[in-house]
C-alpha cells in the first residue's frame, strides 16, 4: 500500500497537468492507495480556493474519489459524516473536526458560524467555553 499527497489527488481530480494527471491516473489504476484525513483536508482547501470548486462540487468530488477501488481512507465513517454535513452547508474544515471528536460529550468553539451551520445540519454538540 502507498500513501500519497495532496498534489496527487489534484492531479487525479482536475487533470490540469497532462504528465502528471496520466501518471497519477495510472498509480490509482495499479496500486492500493491509503489517504490520510489530513491530506483529503488539504485537497478540499486546493480545490476550492486555486481551482474554485464549489461545496455541492467538493461534495461530490471527494465522495467519487473515495469510493474509488484500490482508495483505503484513514476514517472512512468520520469521511462519511464530514461530507454529509457539508453537504447540508458545513464548512468541510469543521464538519470534519467534529466527525473526529467522536464519542466525546461536546465540541467546544468560540466560532459562532460554526454552532449555526452544525445545528442546521443536525448537530448540536457544539458548545461554547
Amino acid at each position: 500500500m502507498l500513501a500519497i499527497d495532496t498534489n496527487v489527488i489534484v492531479r487525479l481530480l482536475t487533470g490540469d497537468h497532462p504528465q502528471q494527471s496520466t501518471k497519477a491516473k495510472a498509480l490509482f489504476e495499479r496500486e492500493t492507495i491509503f489517504v490520510a484525513l489530513t491530506v483529503l483536508l488539504e485537497t478540499e482547501w486546493v480545490l476550492r480556493s486555486a481551482y474554485g470548486f464549489g461545496p455541492p462540487r467538493l461534495v461530490a468530488a471527494l465522495r467519487a474519489f473515495a469510493g474509488l477501488r484500490n482508495v483505503v481512507i484513514q476514517d472512512p465513517p468520520a469521511l462519511a459524516k464530514a461530507l454529509a454535513w457539508a453537504e447540508r452547508g458545513m464548512d468541510f474544515a469543521d464538519a470534519l473536526h467534529l466527525a473526529q471528536a467522536g464519542d466525546c460529550e461536546a465540541f467546544v468553539s468560540f466560532d459562532a458560524r460554526l454552532a449555526k451551520a452544525a445545528k442546521r445540519a443536525g448537530v448540536d454538540a457544539i458548545s461554547n467555553p
